[in-house]
Order: C-alpha cells, then structure tokens, then sequence
C-alpha cells in the first residue's frame, strides 16, 4: 500500500534535515589516501547504541512540531498539527517513536493527545495510553498522567497499569504508589485484585521498598489475602536491600502461618549471604552458603538453575573460577541443568583469569547445547571488554572475527574499544585497518584522539659521545694551567686597608 503524500510544509522541512545530517557526515574525507590514524590522544568512547532504530520521518517532523517553541508560532498545537498532518495514519509504533524523540516537548504532548482524540479514526488503546503514561512519568509530571488516567478511565488497562506504577517507583515515590493502590479502582478504573497486588509488590521489591511492600500485603491482607509467589517476592525484596535479618524474620513468620517458601526466595536469601561474605569475609562463603542449601534441603525446597547460577557468580567475583567449574559440571546430579547465564557467567570469568582457550571451548559448548542464540552483540561486546582489559588484544581479535562469522554486527562501541586499544598498543595500522572495515560496514564511526600507553612508546637511544684523545700540545697546555693554579694558591693575597678619615 503506498504511503500517504506529504504537504509541501513538511517536504521541505524534511529536506532540511536530510541536507543538514548529510553534511555532518562525509566518509570518503575521514581518511587520507595513505593510512594515517590521528588516535594519539585520551578521551573516552561514544556510548551511543550500536544497533539504533531508525525512527520514521513523519515520528521526527511530529517531533519537531511538539519541540518548537510556542512563541514562535501563533497558532496552538493542535491545529499546527491538524494543518501538516491531517492525512497521516497514526499507529501505535509511530506515537511511541513521536513521544520518544520529544523528550523536550513537555505539556506540548497534552496537545499532541488532544490532536490524536479529535480524529474521527484514532480511538485511544491500553498500549498507546501506557505510552503517555511512560512520557509524563519520565518527566516526573504525575500531573498530567494523572489527567490523562481520569479522562480515559474506559481504556486504561495493564499495561498502562504497570506504566504508571512503575513510574512511580522509579521516581523514588513509594508511599504514592500505596496511596495509589488505595484509590485506583475509584479513581482511574483499574481492578484491585491479587494480579495487581503482584504487580506493585513486585515492583517495589525490584527497586529497594520491601518494608513499603510488606506494609501494603498487611494492609491489604482482610480484602486480598497474599499467596505463596507474594510472600517469595516480598523475602526476595528484602534481600535486594540487602537486609538478610528481615528476610530470615519473615520467613519465620511465613512458616508460623502455614506457608511455605519457593525457590525463588532460598534463592534470594543465598545470593544475599553470598554478597554479604563477598563485601566482610571471602572466606566464609562456602559455609555460610552450605547453611542456606541445608535449610532448602531440610524443608523439601528443590534447588534449580538459578540456584547454581548464583553459587557460581558468586564464586566468579571472588576468583573461584575452578570451584564455579565443579559445580557446573555437577548440575547434573540435582536433576538441573545449566542454561545461558550458566555459560556466560563461567565464560567471562575464564577469559577474566586469563584462561582463554578454556573460553573459547565453553562457547562452542553453548552453542552445541543450543543457546548460541543467546550470544548477541552485547555478549560479545563483554567479552572484548574483559580481554582488552587484561591486555589480550590479540585474543580480543580472535573473538571479533567469532562475532562477526556469527552474524553478531559489531557497532560503534566494539569498534571504538578495539581501536582505542591499538593505539594504546601504538599499532596505528591495525587500528586504521579497523576503522576502513566500520567504514565499509555502514558504522559511523569518527576518529577521535587516543593515548598511546607509554610501555609501548618507542625509545630513542641516545648518541654517547666518545672521549676524544687529546694531543700531546694540548695535554702541555692542561698541566701549564694546573700548575699556575696550584702556584697561585700559595700566593698571600693583600689586606685591604680602610682609609683613616682625619
């Protein structure tokens, strides 16, 4: 189906900015005909993403519109909008993509919302709704999202649902999000039932609020009695906060009321005692940990992957590699069996102990085992990480050339790390062989200074100068001025004497 014309106001608009990013980039000028690599100098690499998606131009000119100062234009918003894009078909991909490059625009996306409302085909969803609510909530306007929830009561929906407390709880707004969980169902339509009782408790055990958490299930626990995966959320929460007493405190009073916890909070309360041994005494993991696995073994909780995951990253931070290897290869005998964190987290920390023969050979396994979808770029992108770390470049290469032969396409960030550890190793060539291949790739990547490490600087030799031999009338001459000073010094200089003024 072709794309509806655009007006002239909006061509034109968009010929601009294809003129102006066409002039900002200029590949053919970034190298000289002779390799040259001007990456002498520090400053650290781009952080942009390496794969970005391409928003759709009329998502950019609906941005424009949202981001222009209103001074600039008499006329509001909402007809700017209803005069360049009247015949524009919205879907949901473009509002997202309209909302995302507009991070300036502010209340200008009211106008925006109003503009959508007023077209005779555009009905608002659960999903397009949850797309302002995430706007307003990034800006910190619960304001607005508060209006918007009020005025489409009939749509709102879970995912709107989750937008909005998720919002909340990332703003660092707990005791809103209670007092929005008291008030919801009479003031923006959303059903208070054990669902959504999950969703909140789960999402401010996530971000550091169990005691909000445990307070809004007591409260709540007349009208929505808590099941067994909100009370694994709840002791999980507190080990998040890193607080291994509450959590052993409610799992107490679970038991005395008759529930019974999951792996999922064993789990969370091992990871605990784990990260607690790490940061006051390595030593003690082992014992410390074995005390959590007797307890699951002592009231009939099966250990699972993640169970061994968390063992064996554990074992991985304080340099256990051997003993995280053991415990990989002893899955079996628990009836579990490793997954893709299992490989990756045993693959950074073989290359992380300089042992990268033996990670190479772990991610063929992976893929034998059929989880080489699981190897992305951003995988790959921290294994070079950890190999340019410890100064394997050449290895770093070895893994690239894996990468690509993957399919994995490298962005800026892989080509910036390789390259800026080449100069750093003052091979200028392999780093200009580096950046020709991001050229011929489509990878904007821009040359920029690097240091070069003073280990791998060249050292000039210096020339010693040889002592030449003298003449006999030179060496005559030398000891005529040594025996006129040695004379001279037994000469008894005269005192000088004052004139007497009469």
């Amino acid at each position: 189906m072709p794309s509806p014309s655009l007006t002239s106001p909006q061509l034109r608009r968009l010929l601009q900015h294809c003129l102006s990013s066409r002039s900002t980039f200029q590949p053919q000028t970034l190298l000289s005909p002779k390799p040259h690599f001007p990456f002498l100098f520090s400053k650290p690499f781009s952080t942009q993403n390496p794969n970005p998606q391409i928003p759709d131009p009329v998502a950019q000119s609906l941005s424009t519109e949202l981001v222009k100062d209103p001074s600039s234009d008499p006329l509001p918003i909402t007809q700017r909008l209803q005069l360049n894009f009247s015949h524009i078909k919205l879907t949901p991909l473009l509002i997202s993509q309209t909302l995302n490059l507009s991070s300036e625009a502010g209340r200008s996306v009211l106008g925006f919302n109003d503009w959508l409302l007023s077209g005779p085909n555009f009905n608002h969803t659960d999903e397009t709704l949850s797309f302002f609510i995430d706007y307003f909530g990034r800006r910190k306007d619960f304001k607005a999202a508060h209006d918007l929830l009020v005025n489409n009561k009939s749509v709102a929906g879970p995912k709107t649902l989750e937008s909005s407390i998720d919002r909340l709880v990332r703003a660092g707004r707990p005791t809103q999000v209670l007092t929005f969980f008291e008030r919801m169902e009479e003031d923006y339509g959303f059903k208070r039932d054990k669902e959504s009782l999950r969703l909140i408790v789960e999402k401010l055990c996530e971000n550091g609020h169990a005691s909000h958490a445990e307070k809004l299930v007591k409260n709540s626990a007349n009208e929505i009695f808590p099941d067994e995966i909100i009370c694994d959320l709840l002791i999980k929460g507190w080990c998040v906060d890193g607080k291994l007493d509450e959590a052993k405190r409610l799992a107490g009073e679970m038991y005395r009321g008759g529930f019974e916890l999951g792996t999922m909070a064993y789990n969370a309360m091992l990871d605990c005692v784990c990260k607690l041994c790490r940061k006051k005494d390595p030593f003690r993991l082992h014992s410390e940990a074995e005390k959590v696995l007797i307890d699951m073994d002592y009231y009939g909780v099966p250990r699972n992957g993640e169970t061994f995951n968390v063992l064996m990253n554990n074992l991985c931070k304080i340099r256990k590699t051997e003993d995280a290897l053991q415990l990989f290869y002893r899955m079996g005998e628990w009836g579990c069996f490793p997954d893709s964190e299992s490989y990756l987290i045993l693959i950074r920390s073989l290359y992380q102990a300089a042992r990268v023969g033996e990670g190479d050979e772990m991610i063929d396994r992976m893929k034998s085992a059929g989880f080489g979808d699981k190897l992305g770029t951003k995988e790959y992108y921290g294994f070079l990480k950890i190999l340019c770390g410890i100064e394997r470049i050449e290895h770093a290469m070895h893994v690239f050339d894996k990468m690509n032969a993957d399919g994995c396409k490298p962005g800026i960030k892989t080509y910036d790390l390789l390259m800026g550890k080449w100069c750093a190793h003052n091979r200028l060539d392999k780093a200009n062989g580096l950046y020709k291949n991001a050229v011929q790739n489509g990878v904007p990547v821009e040359p920029k200074p690097y240091r070069v490490d003073p280990r791998y600087m060249k050292k000039t030799k210096e020339v010693k100068k040889e002592k030449k031999r003298e003449t006999l009338p030179e060496k005559m001459a030398r000891k005529r001025r040594r025996l006129k000073q040695i004379r001279l010094s037994f000469v008894k200089k005269p005192k000088k004497m004052g004139m007497r003024m009469g």
